[in-house]
């Protein structure tokens, strides 16, 4: 995987160093905020590499922890985009993702985390992702521009770890034990998330 990812980005690069035509884009989507360089490779086929980075908060619960969830996103991406019908086109890459999640979480009273303050990371089985997509317009048209995207990156199911202050509850022991099922109560939750939904807006201009 550590070669594909370096022959898809050496051969984009090549690509761009040839191009005639390029642009800059200035995005913001699922991923967060970022910006695309793009640039032609034959008259319907161009390359993209592009930056997303952002955050994002909200509340997790499973049957005895309450979790304050925060995202921190970070993408790079590595596009192949064809245009066969004018500005629409279809989108087809990969992306090497660092996004990950932190929990912080407090037990609930009468449960094995009583007292106790249990924390998770959940990061993408994939560092590596594939991504497949459509959307409208290309960085490298001349001018000012308008583009988007949609389409769905591969990242796997998630992979979560955990861990609990287990010496500030009645029952230390019994909190050890019970951190590999909360584990996999956090880790259940995510499963069915294998698949990353993409979508992107943005200006761009050509030169």
């Amino acid at each position: 995987m550590k070669f594909a990812r370096a022959a898809t980005a050496v051969a984009l690069i090549a690509a761009a160093g040839s191009a005639q035509a390029w642009g800059l884009g200035a995005k913001i989507g699922t991923l967060g905020l970022g910006g695309d360089f793009g640039f032609d490779v034959a008259p319907t086929l161009g390359g993209r590499i592009g930056y997303s980075a952002g955050s994002y908060s909200w509340d997790v619960e499973t049957t005895d922890v309450n979790y304050d969830a925060k995202a921190k996103l970070s993408n790079l991406n590595l596009f192949l985009d064809w245009s066969p019908l004018g500005p629409f086109r279809i989108s087809v890459g990969f992306i090497a993702t660092d996004n990950k999640v932190d929990a912080n979480g407090v037990g609930n009273p009468g449960t094995a985390f009583a007292g106790s303050t249990v924390t998770g990371q959940i990061k993408p089985d994939k560092s590596f992702a594939p991504y497949l997509g459509i959307g409208y317009g290309n960085v490298w048209t001349a001018g000012l521009n308008f583009y988007f995207d949609l389409g769905i990156m591969f990242h796997g199911s998630p992979q979560v770890s955990a861990q609990a202050t287990c010496n500030t509850t009645p029952d230390p022991a019994r909190c050890n034990n019970e951190v590999a099922t909360e584990r996999q109560r956090l880790q259940d939750k995510v499963d069915k998330y294998k698949y990353y939904p993409v979508a992107n807006i943005g200006i761009t201009f050509g030169f």
